[in-house]
């Protein structure tokens, strides 16, 4: 089918922009190869970049020898860690702590030690084999009992160095190999134990994974003298703007990023992570460079942490929850990357969203000689909930009590607080389980070697609600959205589309919405936290809004009307008493000739005066699903048969991306429970590091049925009322195939 005819049904089918499932605006781009990604790419003088990465663990680097190397066919340019002597090459958004290359110490295999910028990227690859390293190895502690042991070596001596960005306050010294603590206590759990009846006390290990996004990491740098240019398909342009500038001296406006077309994110693209590496090398070989990670080396560059956790929940014998005690300990590699918050929110995720007397929390994030953790969807959360409801359904059993039941005494009722000072809760859990329960048919008569498993959880999302928007209505009234939120594959071109053309009346085939250039795009925080709909589709409505001032204030001359409330806008032009005006005309009225165009700007920012973004969260994102799996008792086989999801989004933008990327949560948290884990030596070495060896979900996993439940009160602070999703499916379902 092509684009036009989806666009001709989906005009016959619907009368509004919001609420319809538009079909998406960069589909046909996609699938006909015509979407430009980073590897595609081409700039002038262009070179191939490659990396030499380190084979050890943990080592002195006594000597580098590229001479060699700077002697082969094609070679324009080494980069090692002397080149960096005039500038402060260690970077981080929350603690500064990470080299552009490796200076005087490796810390995990596949540090990069060494960059080569050369004609093609074969004599790239062949003058990266003819580097040497001369290095003294040192103790390495590749997992957390090692690295938390009293003579544990460290992995980083030098003092804590706050990031440019981290947004968490003081942070602590540096405690050993913890490179950041965080915790709270309220009540008493000391009198919570006494007066239990039950206590479940558990030790738990949760597996590192890799988000493995279709695309790996990509970047094309240009380093002039003057400008700093990068096309990189990176979810936090405007943080990765901000830390470039920084890292190389220059002013934030003579640094550029530009993301094209992106292959999926999953977190995996958050923050800072190859642009260093790639502006140094150009700006050593004067010319731009492109580096393109293979899948080995994007498992190396981020993944998800593995964690260690000691949980203890305490209840009445007639099911009442006294509380919880949690301990945890977060492996953030080598390096911070994203540690410092990703332990702060699975602190925050520990209690689950349940009503307790008393709680109390520890959670530590720990350096150890592996590959840096970073950003992975649900961050946190996910790691929680599934220890946290599998206490929950163990307790149910022992006090005798479905499950379902269970929760519905014990979770928090809309309005309650979730934690103190914050945002109470603005959704109603005990009716989304309730639905997620229903879907997969709990309460019928159970089949022999089969289970079904419920899961409730909640996410803070929407961090850092900042975002900017533009909206330009061009003399023909077609309408160009400029917005800085990253389209990785969620469908934030298409939502954005229609949030504008809802605003203004119109058909949202007439709205383009341009990708991000930090030159010329509007500022945005970053993409993550399923903020992009809420917050940066709330810039887009107000932006869209002024646009439309505009155009009822001709209206009124054009009408010679004083009273707006008798014009209305609809299908692209503006009535009143029965007659109408297009907005192309009301345009060329406004500025005498044909021409002209109308701006509106939008901007979303904490203290705004409303409340709707100074309260944190921006809102509760709602993690429940519902699985029923089959198992096989001869291998131990488990095979997910069917899966539920809730999607409480307040409004329904485009009801099938809601439903599409609930269906990808729900693949990769089948994933997560069932069989993906990283594979670490004692040595530090990833054993799975290939498609071939790290098991994702294929075809045959897919369950038989998997239903989105979407639920819209319009009670989210985003656009006509909505909260962003796509999360929460991936924090609850492992929990419940667990359960």
């Amino acid at each position: 089918m092509t684009l036009p005819t989806l666009l001709d049904t989906w005009r016959r089918s619907q009368a509004r922009a919001v609420g319809s499932s538009f079909p998406r605006v960069d589909a046909i781009a996609k699938i006909s190869g015509a979407a430009d990604f980073v590897g595609d790419l081409s700039v002038a003088g262009m070179l191939h970049g490659k990396v030499l990465r380190s084979d050890v663990a943990h080592a002195r680097i006594r000597r580098v020898q590229v001479e060699a190397a700077e002697q082969m066919p094609g070679v324009v340019a080494v980069l090692v860690g002397e080149d960096l002597a005039d500038i402060d090459p260690y970077f981080g958004h929350a603690i500064r702590d990470r080299p552009i290359v490796a200076i005087d110490e490796v810390r995990f295999v596949g540090e990069p030690i060494a960059a080569v910028a050369a004609e093609t990227e074969a004599q790239a690859e062949a003058a990266v084999l003819a580097i040497t390293v001369e290095y003294t190895e040192l103790p390495v502690v590749a997992g957390l009992d090692a690295a938390l042991a009293p003579d544990a070596v460290l992995v980083h001596e030098a003092p804590t160095r706050p990031g440019f960005a981290h947004g968490l306050g003081k942070l602590p010294e540096r405690d050993g190999n913890v490179c950041y603590r965080y915790g709270f206590e309220r009540g008493d759990i000391d009198e919570a134990a006494s007066l239990a009846d039950i206590v479940i006390e558990r030790d738990y290990d949760f597996p590192a994974v890799y988000q493995y996004s279709m695309e790996t990491h990509a970047v094309i740098a240009r380093h002039d003298g003057a400008e700093i240019s990068l096309w990189a398909n990176c979810q936090h342009p405007f943080l990765v703007r901000a830390e470039i500038a920084m890292l190389f001296g220059f002013p934030v406006d003579r640094v550029r990023v530009v993301v094209p077309f992106l292959g999926g994110g999953f977190g995996s693209k958050s923050y800072t992570k190859m642009e260093p590496i790639a502006v140094a090398l150009a700006r050593k070989a004067g010319r731009a460079v492109k580096i393109v990670n293979r899948v080995d080396e994007s498992m190396v560059t981020t993944r998800r942490h593995n964690m260690k956790c000691r949980m203890r929940t305490m209840a009445t014998k007639e099911g009442r929850l006294l509380g919880r005690q949690v301990e945890l300990w977060l492996d953030t590699g080598a390096y911070a990357d994203n540690g410092p918050r990703v332990t702060a929110t699975a602190g925050d995720a520990a209690p689950g969203p349940y009503r307790w007397p008393s709680v109390k929390v520890q959670a530590h994030c720990v350096y150890t000689n592996t590959g840096p953790s970073g950003s992975y969807r649900a961050f946190g959360a996910t790691h929680l909930q599934w220890i946290g409801e599998s206490q929950i359904d163990e307790i149910a059993r022992l006090v005798g009590v479905d499950p379902l039941e269970f929760r519905r005494r014990n979770l928090l009722r809309p309005g309650e607080e979730v934690r103190p000072g914050g945002r109470p809760l603005d959704a109603d859990l005990i009716g989304d389980v309730e639905k997620a329960a229903a879907a997969i048919g709990w309460g019928r008569e159970r089949i022999a070697n089969r289970g079904l498993g419920i899961s409730v959880g909640l996410l803070a999302a929407g961090a850092h609600p900042v975002s900017t928007a533009s909206v330009r209505m061009d003399a023909d009234g077609g309408v160009i959205v400029l917005v800085g939120s990253t389209e990785m594959g969620q469908g934030t071109r298409t939502v954005m589309a229609q949030i504008a053309a809802e605003v203004l009346a119109m058909d949202p085939t007439r709205v383009a919405v341009h990708g991000t250039d930090t030159r010329f795009t509007p500022y945005d925080r970053s993409t993550g936290a399923s903020r992009s709909t809420t917050v940066a589709g709330k810039a887009v409505e107000l932006a869209a809004r002024k646009v439309l001032d505009a155009l009822l204030e001709t209206a009124e001359a054009f009408f010679e009307t004083s009273e707006r409330r008798e014009l209305k806008a609809d299908d692209g032009r503006i009535w009143c008493r029965g007659s109408s005006v297009a907005y192309a005309e009301l345009i060329a009225k406004r500025f005498g000739f044909v021409g002209g165009e109308l701006r509106g700007h939008g901007e979303v920012r904490p203290q705004q005066g409303s409340g709707s973004f100074a309260e944190g969260p921006v809102f509760w994102e709602v993690c429940v699903a519902g699985a029923e799996i089959e198992l096989d008792r001869d291998t131990g086989a488990v095979r997910v048969l069917q899966t539920s999801s809730i999607a409480d989004v307040g409004r329904a933008i485009n009801p099938q991306l809601i439903e599409r990327q609930d269906e990808g949560g729900a693949l990769q948290g089948i994933g997560n429970a069932l069989f993906e884990e990283m594979l670490y030596t004692d040595d530090g070495v990833l054993l799975n590091d290939t498609l071939l060896d790290y098991r994702i979900p294929a075809t045959e996993d897919v369950p038989e049925k998997m239903t989105c439940i979407i639920v819209e009160n319009g009670d989210g602070p985003g656009p006509f009322g909505a909260k962003g999703c796509g999360e929460g499916v991936l924090a609850a379902l492992p929990a419940a195939i667990v359960n």
